[in-house]
C-alpha cells in the first residue's frame, strides 16, 4: 500500500533552516504528483509546494516562494522541502501527501488547497520561536 514517510522536523528560532524529507513507497514514483502540506493548531490543511515527479514541475504558493524550496531524488523515491529564513508563523505540523495518476503534470498544483491529494504520511511538527 502507498507508504509516505516524513522526517526532518525540529525546533529551531527565526531565520533559521530545516530540511524534510518524505521517502513514498507503494506505488510507481514517476509520473505522479507529491506535496507539501501544513497544518498549524486551529487553521485548515493548507498547500505549500507541490511537484510533478515526471520531469520534476514545481509549484509554490505564495507564503513560501523564495524561502522554501521542494526538490527530489527520484532515484530514492523522496521528496526534499528546504525552508529557509523561518518565520514564527511557519510553526505547524508539515505533511507529505500524494497524488497518483494525474491527467496532466497541471492536475498537481493545487496551490494552498488539498484538492486531489489523497494518500498522507503522518507528519512531522517544526516549531518556530522568536
Amino acid at each position: 500500500q502507498v507508504q509516505l514517510v516524513e522526517s526532518g522536523g525540529g525546533s529551531v528560532q527565526a531565520g533559521g533552516s530545516l530540511r524534510l524529507s518524505c521517502q513514498a513507497s507503494g506505488f510507481t514514483y514517476s509520473g505522479n504528483c507529491m506535496g507539501w502540506f501544513r497544518q498549524a493548531p486551529g487553521k485548515e490543511r493548507e498547500g505549500l509546494a507541490q511537484i510533478y515527479t515526471d520531469g520534476g514541475m514545481t509549484s509554490y504558493t505564495n507564503s513560501v516562494k523564495g524561502r522554501f524550496t521542494l526538490s527530489q531524488d527520484d532515484a530514492k523515491n523522496t521528496v526534499y522541502l528546504q525552508m529557509n529564513n523561518l518565520k514564527p508563523e511557519d510553526t505547524a505540523m508539515y505533511y507529505c501527501a500524494a497524488a497518483l495518476s494525474p491527467f496532466a503534470p497541471d492536475d498537481c498544483f493545487s496551490g494552498g488547497s488539498t484538492m486531489g491529494y489523497h494518500y498522507w504520511g503522518q507528519g512531522t511538527q517544526v516549531t518556530v520561536s522568536s
